[in-house]
């Protein structure tokens, strides 16, 4: 990855939160059902987010920052999978208990201390993507380990939780979202701060995937599992990447991140010798230039060149589009030229973190969000009117220049915005949420939470769990994915068949599948990890067929063995027809023994493959040859007996010259 980076030397920690939706018939705090989604919507709700005080009488940041943004929260909603209880408007049921028992099964997976009670607490989430304003969650369990790389991964907390909506567009002041997915039930787990390397990061997130669906009891697919990742770098602070949908991601990010670190850290210092070593030492000044840019050659700095966009992108006033007339805002930022254009994430700069806080708190996502004199519009008419700005705004040399538009409150708030996130570069890199983006950029998705948005949630009455629960479902708990990987490496599976055998729930049918039959594992993994996996992409329908086939297939397979080069037409005919035993495809298709003859067909067939020969090479005729007998004798006579038949048929043509 470039720019490289020495992660021990930098002081790199990652944690995971990896959150997985179960595998339920309802939702967590009513019984509407889990898991159907829809796309259509039968109807809409608007509305506004605002702080409250946590019990111990504190605003949470987060809270305040995501009131600053002025929302107008959008839902829409299908009678067919939402109530009352998720638009807030009755109280929830109790918990779901197949849910809780779900969580246990995971605390027992990963060795967890299980609490006697499991209480809800509320967690608020001002950003609209749940419209109580706060999360109902509850800690299952405590102080499990994972092997990992020869050591251990800590598990701080295992938790049950409800899933948020999904996000259906963010413009400007207006966010929908769709509530299909609301109140899903999820488990979290939460590891300690022990990954050291961006490889070691997806590796952890795809174990503690396997660790998930080895209860057999989560969901799969698009959506269904997704991380917050963690990161910091000695001196830095506590960062999270929210939502990682995809493990594969995940290096790049981290990478991207521990390098924003070191460079926001390298630019306090550079802040510090310049002078600006508190908060309150950053000085801002901001003036209405929209006349100076009313006949400018920057289309998007004229008003005319605006209304065109708000009309492109159909932004409606009172919703998307902020309040007050269209104004052109410039800052003078003291002593600050040069900070603009400094690094920070891989082909990003210190300009793109102030972006990011205008767009998320000020709703200006037009592109660009802001200008300034590093990234101005290279023209020669242009870099004059920057002059002549920097005349006006009385600007030294040593003196930065950023320039916003858009409506007028929206304005002053990009303003303090800005003036903001230069104040904690003083201090280095501050806590945030950032969302991920594919080629491994991040940006601003609002500050860290706190502990004061966490508090009792009085509805729900606490859940007592008993031993004799936790000895229920510890008596049927799955085998531990790192115990089934012994095994099968053991056995002779590959890694990779034996992970995508754990992460589809295909290895419990492997493990049937020998211990009925007797087959040897190794085999039965192939099949049913590979072969079956390669089937499945080419749309034959594997899982729609009854385990009872498989079992008559292996059979079929022991008793003549030659009968499993013939396994995949079987398997397609056993999917076909998934309701007749497999000795029926079996006559269809291969008798298992050598027809009468058989060799009489070598040199008839050689002669053919000479003649469709492209160059008359002895190996390619036999080739050929081999693979037109193969589809008549597939099944009832090994392929290496019938090579070695063509083989010692001869001469060929090429064989006579040589000699």
């Amino acid at each position: 990855m470039n720019p490289t980076l020495d992660y021990a030397e930098v002081g790199f920690v990652c944690g995971l939160e990896v959150h997985q939706q179960l595998l339920t018939r309802t939702k967590l705090f009513c019984r509407c059902p889990a898991g159907l989604y829809t796309e259509s919507h039968d109807g809409t709700v608007l509305r506004h987010m605002r702080p409250t005080l946590s019990e111990l009488g504190e605003y949470d940041g987060t809270a305040l920052m995501e009131f600053k943004t002025r929302k107008n929260i959008v839902y829409l909603l299908h009678e067919k999978n939402v109530c009352t209880y998720e638009m807030d408007d009755t109280p929830p049921f109790l918990v779901n208990q197949e849910a809780i028992d779900i969580a246990i099964e995971q605390c027992l997976m990963l060795g967890c201390d299980i609490v006697d009670e499991v209480h809800i607490a509320r967690k608020q989430y001002l950003d609209g993507s749940i419209p109580t304003g706060f999360q109902r969650t509850a800690i299952v369990g405590v102080n499990g380990t994972i092997p990992f790389r020869g050591r251990t991964l800590s598990v701080t907390q295992v938790s049950v939780e409800e899933d948020s909506c999904r996000e259906v567009s963010d413009k400007g002041h207006c966010i929908v979202w769709r509530a299909d997915r609301l109140g899903m039930p999820l488990i979290e787990t939460v590891t300690g701060p022990d990954l050291r390397t961006p490889d070691e990061v997806e590796e952890a997130i795809l174990l503690v995937g396997r660790v998930c669906r080895s209860t057999g009891h989560v969901r799969t697919g698009i959506g269904a599992s997704r991380q917050d990742v963690n990161v910091s770098v000695r001196g830095g602070r506590r960062v999270e990447i929210k939502g990682v949908s995809k493990a594969g991601w995940a290096p790049r990010l981290v990478h991207g991140e521990a390098w924003r670190q070191v460079n926001l850290l390298r630019l306090r210092d550079e802040l510090h010798r310049r002078g600006f070593t508190s908060r309150e030492s950053i000085r801002v000044e901001s003036q209405d230039v929209t006349g100076f840019f009313a006949a400018s050659g920057i289309p998007e700095l004229r008003q005319e060149g605006w209304e065109r966009w708000v009309e492109s992108q159909r932004m409606r006033r009172g919703y998307e589009i902020g309040k007050g007339p269209f104004r052109v805002r410039a800052l003078r930022l003291a002593g600050l030229a040069g900070t603009l254009a400094w690094p920070t994430q891989p082909e990003h700069v210190f300009a793109h973190e102030l972006a990011g806080r205008v767009r998320v708190i000020a709703g200006l996502d037009q592109s660009p969000i802001l200008l300034h004199p590093e990234g101005w519009p290279d023209s020669r008419g242009a870099r004059a009117e920057l002059k002549r700005l920097r005349g006006r705004l009385r600007c030294d040399a040593d003196d930065a220049v950023v320039v916003v538009w858009g409506p007028e409150e929206d304005t002053l708030t990009a303003a303090e915005e800005i003036r903001l996130r230069y104040a904690d570069a003083t201090d280095g890199v501050p806590n945030e949420t950032r969302q991920p983006f594919p080629d491994g950029a991040t940006d601003f998705e609002r500050i860290l939470p706190g502990p004061d948005r966490m508090y009792p949630d009085t509805d729900s009455p606490p859940t007592r769990v008993t031993r004799d629960r936790v000895a229920r479902l510890a008596e049927d708990l799955a085998e531990r994915p790192w115990d089934r990987e012994r095994r099968y490496t053991e056995a002779g599976v590959p890694r990779q068949v034996t992970h995508f055998l754990i992460r589809r729930g295909g290895a419990a049918l492997v493990d049937r599948l020998v211990a009925a039959t007797g087959a040897p594992l190794a085999k039965v993994a192939e099949l049913v990890g590979a072969r079956f996996k390669g089937l499945r992409r080419q749309g034959v329908a594997i899982d729609a067929v009854p385990e009872a086939r498989w079992h008559e297939l292996l059979a079929a397979f022991a008793a003549r063995p030659v009968v499993a080069q013939a396994w995949r037409p079987l398997v397609i005919a056993i999917a076909e027809a998934p309701e007749r035993p497999v000795p029926a495809p079996l006559a269809d298709r291969c008798s298992g023994a050598a027809p009468p003859g058989w060799r009489d067909a070598l040199r008839p067939a050689l002669a053919r493959a000479a003649v469709r020969a492209y160059r008359p090479e002895p190996g390619l005729i036999r080739r050929l040859a081999l693979a037109e007998l193969m589809g008549e004798l597939l099944g009832s006579v090994p392929a290496g007996e019938v090579a070695a038949a063509l083989a010692e048929t001869g001469p060929l043509p090429g064989e006579e010259v040589r000699g």
